[in-house]
This record gives C-alpha cells, structure tokens and sequence, in this order.
C-alpha cells in the first residue's frame, strides 16, 4: 500500500469520527431545563460517550440508565452503564430493557426524559413481547441479517416484535416530556430508524412490515410468523397523544462526517466529491460500482479530474451464502479490490465508524490494486474468500486490515477512494 495514501485515508477517517464527537455534536442541541426531574436513558454502540458528554454538558444531577455493546462502555457519574450483546441479542440486553423501562417509571408532567439513541440499539435492548422468548427474538435478528435485507426493513419488522422499540419506550414515560438526541447511522437520517425508534415512533404499519417480508422473501421463524400473525403485534402510532409534547433531533450524521472527511482530502490537494450519504444495496455489487467509476476517473479523466477523491456513506448489506468472518465494509473492499486488480494510483479505505465491522475486531479494510496479490500471497485465493463471505480472512492475509478500536460514535459507514495522476 502506498503509505501516504494510507495516511490520508486514515487522516479523514478520523475528522469523520471528530465531526460526530458526542461532546461537540450534543452541546447546540440542549433542551431546556425542566422544572422537576432529568431522566437519562440511551441505547448503541456510542450511547456510553454520549451519556458522559451530557452529563458534562447539562451541570445538574440527573439519573437513569443507557446500555451499549460489551466493550463500549465510558465512565459516568450518575448514568449507569450496562453492556449487553451485539449484533444478535442476549440475557444483559434484556436485563438491560427491564432497567430502562425502570428508570421511566412513575415520571410526571414536570419531569424530562433525555434518550440518547445511536446505532447499534436494536441488538442491544432484545424485548420480546407476550408469546417470544429471547431465543425468539434472537433467532429473528439472525434470520434478518443473514437475508441481506435493507436496515429500514429490518427495522419495520423488528418494531412489531418488540415491547420497547417503535416508540414503546417513550409511551411508557409518558406523561414526561421525551427529547431524543438521535446519531444516526440510517441511510436517509430518519431517527424512527435508529435502533428501531424506542422512544421514536413512525407511520411503518404491520402490513408494511408483512408486504416487506412477502416482497423481500424472507425467512422467519414460524413463532415470528405466529406473533406477527396477531393485532396486538402492531407498534404504536406517532399520532398517539402521548407523543404530543415529544422532540427529536437529529444531531450527527453520515452527512456531516462526508463533509469533514472531504474537508481533509481537499486541503491535500484533491478534488473530492461526495457521491451520496445513503448508499444501499449488496456490498459486493456496491463494490463493483464504485470499482467501475474509479477506473473510469483512473483511465479516462472522467467524471471527475484527476487527482480526485471519492467518498461515500450509507449501509450496505450482505447476504450470506456462508458463515465467514467478517462485514458489509469488507465485503465491499473485496469485490473492489478483485475490480481494480493491477490498477495504479487506486487506494481505498472502507470502514464502520463504531470501530467494528461485522464480529471481528477491525473496522473495515485498505485496498489498492495490488491487494489480491498479497492475498494469494498470504495463502488465500480472494474470489473463494468472497463466495464464502470470509473477507476479513482475505484482508488479514493481506496485512490490511484496519484497526482503530471503538470509537465511541456511530455515523455508519465511511467508504473513500483516492485517485491519483499517475
């Protein structure tokens, strides 16, 4: 790899991060102080940092619960902190749900709850309602991640599985106010989506959810299909008035992170261009797009001018044909990589901004047109590696992988691409 790319790609990683900083991101979007009680509640994988930098932030004693993925954890004054598992659920997420729902419990009119919600959520707060088990829900968020569906429609059917997301959670504070303080890491920014709304309800019925499931063709679990079968499976509706005196804002995002990240590309001389916050769709193929356009840049000049950078966000997914090792981030960077074989003057970096992609410890990968060469050197044949969805063990034989630990934050992912005038 070229080690000034390297260091460039890395460079603008970490503005990403800075530009979604929970401390910075939190302190415009203050509420005003109540009268009676602050309530503190929060769920994702940077919903720790978060609660630290309210805490900081807002002066005054407050109380309540958030829970974040095992490892996540930062250190609070009053806000206890509880670790559970992502991203399939486990016992200390649904300990975790009961110890939300007590920390709203018995609030009145003058009383504030703060939920500070950002990826990762849905795993963390299982709550399987009358009917489900754990087990249950467990094997749901299994079938839907192995199925490559799109996070929003995930996130449809697992509001109608749940007695906490969609809005439920909210319900059960009323009638204290609820300001949601939302790190979005949904294509879109739509905070009913992250970590499937506990405090944000939205207008995705049950029949949406079971045409998405029929449209999708995927998989469920027969108790699923049983609980879904049933009217009191549905979520709540945003137009009940015990939402009426909520609020929701938006606070870091993809959006803002590309901009900070294109900040840096620019000052070191390039063109960037940002080609959407958005993106879905199989990363294989989304590898393959953007390996497309990046040698049409490389060879042609065009559409943009060399030397040029390529950024995008959004989240892809990956359909399993095989329990591999690794996640959407490397599952894109191996498809591109196989694309650009031979190519020079490509480099790329594509990574998570939670710090993990997929189960393993790296938040995505490097890659250049050299990189199925050191993967064949290191023992590892790249288009077996994709058929068996083991990126990361392609990337590791390589010595790319990217490693940058948790980041206390959750924007979701950083795709950029660096084409130089060679």
């Amino acid at each position: 790899m070229n080690e000034d790319h390297v260091a460039l790609l890395t460079k603008m990683f970490d503005a990403a991060i800075k530009a979604a900083d929970p401390l910075a991101s939190l302190k415009v979007h203050l509420p005003d102080k109540p009268k009676g009680r602050t309530v503190v509640i929060g769920a994702g994988k940077g919903a720790a940092q978060m609660a630290a930098a309210f805490e900081q932030l807002w002066g005054d004693p407050v109380s309540g619960a958030i829970v974040t993925r095992y490892g996540y954890a930062a250190a609070c004054k009053h806000v206890k902190v509880l670790e559970a598992s992502h991203p399939v659920p486990d016992g200390a997420g649904l300990a975790a749900t009961s110890a939300l729902f007590e920390a709203v419990e018995g609030l009145g009119p003058d009383d504030l709850v703060v939920a500070l919600i950002c990826g990762g959520g849905s795993s963390l707060l299982p709550g399987p309602p009358e009917g489900l088990t754990l087990s249950d829900e467990q094997a749901l968020n299994e079938a839907l991640l192995a199925s490559g569906a799109p996070i929003g429609a995930m996130n449809a059917i697992r509001k109608h599985c749940s007695r906490i997301k969609g809005g439920r959670l909210a319900q059960a504070a009323y009638p204290a106010r609820v300001v949601s303080l939302v790190v979005s890491d949904v294509p879109g920014d739509d905070p009913a989506q992250v970590a499937s709304g506990p405090t944000v309800p939205d207008d995705v019925t049950l029949e949406d959810a079971l045409g998405l499931i029929k449209s999708l063709r995927i998989d469920l679990p027969e108790a699923i299909k049983t609980h879904l079968a049933k009217e009191s499976s549905r979520a709540p509706d945003p137009l009940d008035d015990r939402f009426a005196r909520n609020s929701v804002t938006v606070v870091a995002s993809a959006g803002i992170s590309l901009d900070a990240a294109a900040a840096v590309g620019r000052d070191a001389g390039y063109s960037v261009s940002i080609l959407s916050d958005a993106i879905e769709g199989e990363a294989r193929d989304i590898g393959l797009m953007h390996a497309a356009l990046a040698k049409q840049v490389a060879d042609k000049n065009a559409p943009f001018k060399k030397p040029s950078i390529l950024l995008s966000g959004g989240e892809t997914t990956v359909t399993l044909r095989v329990k591999g090792r690794g996640g959407r981030n490397t599952e894109f960077l191996l498809s591109f990589a196989q694309a650009i074989e031979g190519t020079h003057g490509i480099s790329a970096l594509a990574a998570d901004t939670d710090g993990i992609d997929g189960s393993e410890d790296n938040a995505g990968a490097f890659a250049d047109g050299q990189s199925v060469l050191r993967m064949r050197a290191g023992g590892v044949d790249p288009r077996a590696a994709l058929s068996s969805n083991d990126a990361w063990g392609a990337f590791d034989a390589a010595g790319d992988l990217f490693v940058p630990g948790p980041t206390g934050t959750n924007v979701n992912d950083l795709r950029a691409i660096i084409i130089d005038d060679v």
